[in-house]
Formats: C-alpha cells, sequence, structure tokens
C-alpha cells in the first residue's frame, strides 16, 4: 500500500504514469473501472495552469467520483510552481502533486526542464522546496525523475536526497537516463540504492510490462510500489492484475479480442464523452495500434479502425473482426508505445557547465499543457 495522505492511498502499490495525451480523464477513469491504483494526470505545464490557459483548464478536469484526484506539474521556475501548487490547494482541483523530472522528449529538455532540470541541483532543490512549502500540508507533493541526462551526468542520488529533505511523500524513479529515451532496458539497480538510501518511499519505473514484473522489481530492489507506464497502452486491464499478484493469487487477465473490443468501445465513447464525438474519435485513433497488438486482423482493417470518426463507424468496423481470438501470449513481456533508444539530449547553451547555477532558464516556462 502507498499511503501519501488520508485521502490518497494506493493499494494495490501501483500508480499509472502520467503519458502526454494518454493519461486524461477518458483513460484514467477506463483503468479505475479495471483495478485500483493511484491514476495521475498526464502533465500540467505551472505557468499555463497560473494563467488559466483554455486548453490546460480542460486537461485537469477529474470525473465526479474520481479520488484521489493526481495531478502532475511542471515548470522550472520556483515562483511559478508555488503559484501553480497555491492555486490547486485554494481552488481544491486536486488532491495530490507529482512534480515532473522524468520527461525526456527535445521541447522540454532544450529549456532545461524535465529530466535535464535536476542536474542545476539548487534550482531543482528550490522548485520542490517551494511546492512543498506552497501546499503547506494540504496536498502531499511528490517527484518522479530519471537517472539523469546521461551516464556521465546522472543525478538521482543528490536529487532524491534534496526531495526527501524538502518533505516530499515519496520519489519514483525510472531506471533511464534521458539519453536512453526508451530504448533498451531499464536499469533497476539504482531503484534498489534509493530504496536503501531514502526514508521515504520510493517507487520504480521502468519495463513493467506484467504484474509478474512488479512483483520482480518490488522482491529485486525493496521498492515500495511501481509505477506503470506504457505497460498499459492498449491494456487496461493489466491494473488488474497487480492486486492479485501482490496477494499471490495466480489469476491474470488475458482478455480475448471479444473484450478487447469492448474496451476499445468503452474507449471511444468516454473519449466522447469528454471531448465531443468528432475531436474523441480522433483522439482515440492513436490506441488502435496497441489494443491490437499480437492479434490477426488484417492490414485493411486495422487501417479502417484507425480512421474512425464516428462512434457507429466504429461500431461497424468493430464488427467485422474476428472476436473468438484468445488473447496472444506471444505478446506477453515485450514492450508497448515508444521503443526509441539512445539520442543525443537537446540542452540550453551552457546547461552541463555548472550544477549551482539556480537562474531559471530563459523562456523556459512552457506556455500549453499536453501531447
Amino acid at each position: 500500500m502507498i499511503r501519501l495522505s488520508d485521502k490518497v492511498i494506493a493499494d494495490p502499490p501501483v500508480v499509472l504514469a502520467p503519458m502526454a495525451g494518454i493519461t486524461n480523464v477518458a483513460f484514467r477513469r477506463l483503468c479505475r473501472e479495471h483495478g485500483a491504483g493511484l491514476y495521475v494526470s498526464e502533465m500540467i505545464t505551472s505557468r499555463a495552469l497560473v494563467e488559466r490557459n483554455p486548453k490546460t483548464m480542460r486537461l485537469i478536469q477529474f470525473a465526479p467520483d474520481e479520488r484521489p484526484r493526481s495531478l502532475q506539474l511542471y515548470g522550472v521556475d520556483p515562483a511559478i510552481v508555488g503559484a501553480a501548487v497555491r492555486l490547486i490547494v485554494e481552488d481544491d482541483l486536486a488532491d495530490h502533486v507529482d512534480l515532473n523530472f522524468g520527461c525526456p522528449v527535445p521541447k522540454v529538455t532544450r529549456k532545461g526542464g524535465g529530466a535535464a532540470l535536476p542536474w542545476r541541483m539548487q534550482l531543482f532543490a528550490g522548485i520542490v522546496t517551494a511546492a512543498v512549502r506552497a501546499a503547506d500540508g494540504a496536498v502531499p507533493i511528490t517527484v518522479k525523475m530519471r537517472l539523469g541526462i546521461d551516464r556521465e551526468h546522472l543525478t538521482y542520488r543528490e536529487a532524491a536526497l534534496r526531495a526527501q529533505d524538502a518533505g516530499v511523500g515519496h520519489v519514483a524513479l525510472h531506471g533511464r537516463t534521458a539519453a536512453d529515451f526508451y530504448g533498451g532496458q531499464a536499469d533497476w539497480a539504482p531503484i534498489a540504492e534509493l530504496a536503501e538510501l531514502l526514508d521515504i518511499p520510493v517507487l520504480g519505473n521502468g519495463d513493467i510490462w506484467e504484474a509478474d514484473d512488479a512483483l520482480r522489481m518490488v522482491r529485486e530492489t525493496g521498492c515500495a510500489g511501481v509505477v506503470i507506464g506504457r505497460g498499459g497502452l492498449g491494456r487496461p486491464g493489466l491494473f488488474a492484475d497487480p492486486a492479485a499478484a501482490f496477494e499471490g493469487r495466480p489469476e491474470r487477465r488475458l482478455p480475448g479480442l471479444l473484450e478487447v473490443a469492448a474496451t476499445m468501445r468503452r474507449h471511444a465513447e468516454l473519449l466522447a464523452e469528454w471531448l465531443g464525438e468528432d475531436h474523441g474519435l480522433r483522439d482515440f485513433r492513436k490506441h488502435v495500434a496497441w489494443y491490437l497488438k499480437g492479434f490477426g486482423v488484417g492490414g485493411d482493417l486495422r487501417a479502417a479502425l484507425a480512421s474512425v470518426s464516428s462512434l457507429a463507424e466504429l461500431d461497424d468496423r468493430l464488427g467485422k473482426l474476428d472476436v473468438d481470438q484468445p488473447f496472444p501470449r506471444d505478446v506477453l513481456g515485450r514492450p508497448r508505445g515508444r521503443t526509441s533508444g539512445a539520442r543525443a539530449v537537446a540542452l540550453p547553451e551552457g546547461w552541463l557547465s555548472s550544477r549551482d547555477e539556480c537562474a531559471v532558464p530563459e523562456d523556459a516556462e512552457l506556455a500549453d499543457s499536453g501531447g
């Protein structure tokens, strides 16, 4: 169990990783319908929240019955992050705030944000401290981060200690650097190192494709819980499995195509309720390949499903599936979603020259949220 406050409890100790363009209110509800956990929103930009940017105000929506309400916040300016957390508390926008220091995408790191920011340790500590002070105990603050920029510029150990000193509730560590992006195999050894080093809970992230991977990570690292990201793409039912796994029960959800088709329909319906049918179905299209991974579905039908523009059209095309197919066991334990490998990390000019610089990078605060 992960217990951050009386309102924020995850039992089993499983967290849905924030994913831009994915972990919106519709996807979180779909996951909640399959199993318990802590389901975090996609990344919300501090500046956009403070300025009440219309897109951002839509992205922070939670379902009326969604508890706890968990929001991930991105920012590089301690003052703006603090203002955003105060707004969250004063307007009762969420029950939990997770700070993003793990995003490896170039548009974020080239401005000094995400996985690049902990290199500037004084700035990192200033942001985390500002968030904790602004929360003033009303909502728990947590941190999610990567190992560092690359293997020559690791930051996880010192950053975790600074975050603990600032008063965060837990630290979640993805076992890859920003340079690793999403390729190769996650390194779980630093997760074990932090679990031994810190007095607060440490959560592990990276290469959790099945519930048994979650059990193995906890057993091998001593972490308090796991964060599941890409493993849930096209498999919201995966969040039913950890409860059984942590209780020692062998059953696992391996849905056949009939159940998968029903889940696809439900996902599209939830997106349509949130965004309107036209926009919702366009957003749904990117999920089709993940849902159908490993099933025997022809290219023409896959393409047709990935171009639907209405629920009626989706119903018609789902009706053409051979739904008697069982779950394709050959995809178990295999990566889903992005698998792009090592790359040079885009950074602001001179970023690596000093670790003690605490000035906010110029034009670094993103003006919009989401993917």
